[in-house]
């Protein structure tokens, strides 16, 4: 069987068709607040509000629904540490598929918890390597031997042309109120969603520049495509966000991305919004934002605890404000140390559990 390896504007419409029907089309949202504080128009695709809150659906429904009759009938697997393993979830469930999804020890219970509800009866989850590395070839090793079919992340023309259909449904929204693009910015891992959504962009509006957003601590796209024209391996990369484990690009998304993307930056970790619109400050897109609590979580989570909750308080233009954030713990007996911990981190910290006025007010 010959294996697709180039994309063009009309798979994504075709991908379009096939997840339209399954997947949120969520808000193309004007952002008051940025547009006024970086004189631009600022526009936000919330793919947050998928139904799996992220883009991951995208592809891995379109990737699973154009398998032939006899490879669904077998069943898929995917290694994944987040997102992607619960859109694969979903699909399996949607489809009424058998599903094995391989994800390390390591990856936060709350993220496990999602795909059991994703996937239901659909999905067995196998926990196995310290690394997703090791993930994946465990899961590698069991696709091949239980003849199943590998829905990859990002190296599949399928995934991409999904994660592109974020690109259609942007000019479908915006041609409503006439509004035009200078700038798109989004985010890069493997190097999906910006394969897909730049391809797009150029068959429907070559005028828009694609931007595309790296962590500092994992930019393999652009040591890759900007720093050494080829694809490469990173020796590390930092635990930026849950799941975080791209180490590299494929050879399809690096071929794509280097054809179709204008530029690259990169950002340190919580520097999102602030960072790019200082360097861009034309009308813009900001596509899937992410940041991180790198020294929270490093200085006073326990290797097994999760947050479950973090929402800002504050409610009025002062530079400082209150956060709560929820913390699930793997043992109850965990508990006076994470506060020892979360008094050395805070000492002005207020336990809302035993409070029970704010406890009723915020919880």
């Amino acid at each position: 069987m010959t294996v697709k390896t180039t994309l063009n504007a009309k798979d994504v419409d075709n991908a379009y068709l096939r997840i339209k029907d399954v997947v949120k089309e969520t808000p193309l949202q004007f952002d008051l607040y940025l547009s006024q504080k970086y004189d631009c128009n600022v526009y936000l695709k919330r793919e947050d509000l998928q139904w799996v809150r992220s883009f991951k659906l995208r592809g891995a429904y379109n990737a699973i629904s154009v398998l032939t009759s006899e490879a669904k009938e077998k069943g898929i697997t995917c290694a994944s540490a987040g997102n992607h393993a619960q859109g694969v979830a979903y699909t399996a469930k949607a489809l009424n598929l058998k599903a094995v999804i391989f994800m390390p020890v390591t990856t936060p219970l709350q993220k496990v918890n999602q795909v059991k509800f994703f996937g239901s009866k659909n999905v067995k989850i196998i926990l196995t390597g310290d690394t997703f590395d090791d993930c994946l070839k465990e899961a590698l090793i069991y696709t091949e031997q239980n003849h199943m079919t590998f829905i990859d992340p990002f190296n599949n023309v399928d995934t991409i042309a999904g994660q592109g259909t974020l690109a259609k449904e942007i000019l479908n929204q915006s041609s409503n109120d006439s509004i035009t693009f200078d700038y798109l910015f989004a985010a890069i891992g493997g190097g999906g969603l910006i394969s897909g959504i730049s391809t797009y962009m150029n068959q429907y509006s070559p005028q828009t520049k694609i931007i595309g957003v790296e962590p500092s601590g994992a930019s393999s796209m652009y040591e890759s495509v900007v720093v050494q024209n080829k694809i490469v391996t990173l020796d590390h990369i930092d635990k930026f966000v849950d799941g975080a484990s791209v180490a590299r690009v494929g050879d399809i998304t690096y071929y794509i991305a280097k054809k179709f993307v204008d530029d690259y930056i990169q950002v340190d970790e919580g520097a999102v919004c602030s960072t790019i619109l200082d360097m861009y400050s034309k009308q813009a897109i900001v596509a899937e934002p992410a940041g991180a609590l790198k020294e929270f979580v490093n200085d006073v989570l326990g290797p097994q605890d999760d947050i479950t909750k973090f929402e800002y308080l504050k409610k009025t233009s002062q530079n400082t404000g209150t956060v709560i954030i929820g913390i699930q713990l793997k043992n109850h007996d965990d508990l006076n140390q994470l506060k020892i911990n979360v008094h050395d981190f805070d000492p002005s910290n207020i336990y809302i559990n035993e409070n029970k006025m704010l406890y009723s007010l915020l919880i």
